[in-house]
């Protein structure tokens, strides 16, 4: 309780001392305070500690996350609050580590998981320094998790031409020549409506993350199925994918990635999912010679290093390289 009560004097005194005058600071209060006891009165956390989550969540807000993110970023930071059972001021960088740990041992978390955790917390904490809430954030001693490196598949030219060929429905071959040709994310694809596509320029315009809009491009082969696909609709449904049967609602992300799933059964074509699409397309890019930037523009990635998690370079491509630059 003495080395909580130690930082939220420094807390309070950030505004007036720099941070040499707050460690002579806490060392007089160390010692002045040795052998004393020092108890909070129950349920009485400060009132800045109340509105430290909402505060965190509303920047983010306008630094323009999704509202699933935002809920996301909640339900980590509340989990991570009533797990430890102290306020963010309160928290240690031994409450964490302890946190985090037992979390990944209680519910067989992967290291993915804990260090998508991690960061946010480190988020979080660090903006509560930033703002004055805390002194220091007891997440900086926590480092990034190591992760084996996952190569996900990609699909096969093969795997998309069995797809195509053996889908029942215009509308699912729409889907998946859309998906295949743009690299847009599933949630961006049901998110279209008709009016969002340029067939004269084979473009449509996406809404991305934080709600952001971009270009995609599609080719030819997709401009003349989603043309099939609108001709043989009956329903007055502005959006671009609906369902099969009335009442002809908006085709939502579970519909996608359900249809996908059968197609991939059917054919026994394993792990067929909306996302692999994406990352095929933008391995088949850089491998073909497509400048990373510009593969990270058309995937619409702010950071050039979630581009690269995408690509996957060819090994037999990597062999013919060594032949043709070294021998």
């Amino acid at each position: 309780m003495t080395e909580q009560f130690i930082s939220e004097v420094q807390r309070r005194m950030l505004p007036y001392l720099n941070n040499a005058q707050l460690l002579q600071l806490k060392t007089a209060l160390t010692a002045a305070l040795q052998g004393a006891t020092i108890c909070y009165e129950e349920d009485a956390p400060a009132p800045s500690e109340q509105k430290a989550t909402d505060a965190f969540l509303s920047a983010k807000r306008i630094e323009g996350c999704s509202e699933k993110t935002l809920g996301y970023y909640h339900k980590t930071i509340e989990t991570m609050l009533s797990g430890i059972g102290k306020t963010a001021q309160q928290i240690t960088t031994e409450d964490l580590r302890k946190y985090l740990t037992d979390y990944q041992v209680q519910r067989k978390s992967s290291k993915v998981t804990i260090d998508n955790i991690r960061r946010i917390l480190s988020s979080f904490f660090s903006w509560l320094e930033d703002e004055d809430f805390i002194v220091k954030s007891p997440v900086r001693r926590i480092h990034k998790v190591k992760t084996a490196k996952v190569v996900k598949d990609t699909y096969t030219d093969e795997a998309l031409e069995l797809m195509r060929d053996h889908c029942t429905t215009v509308r699912d071959l729409a889907i998946i020549d859309l998906l295949a040709s743009s690299g847009m994310r599933v949630g961006e694809l049901v998110t279209l409506n008709q009016e969002d596509i340029n067939f004269n320029e084979r473009e449509c315009v996406v809404l991305g993350k934080g709600n952001k809009e971009r270009l995609v491009y599609f080719d030819a082969r997709t401009k003349i199925h989603l043309q099939n696909y609108l001709a043989s609709r009956t329903d007055s449904n502005p959006a671009l994918f609906v369902s099969l049967k009335a009442p002809f609602d908006r085709l939502m992300i579970g519909g996608v990635e359900t249809r996908l799933r059968e197609l991939g059964e059917r054919l026994n074509i394993p792990k067929v999912h909306p996302h692999k699409f994406r990352r095929t397309l933008a391995t088949s890019a850089i491998d073909k010679g497509m400048p990373i930037e510009q593969v990270q523009q058309l995937l619409g990635h702010q950071k050039i290093d979630t581009t690269m998690h995408y690509a996957m370079v060819k090994q037999q491509n990597v062999k013919l390289a060594h032949r043709k630059f070294i021998g």
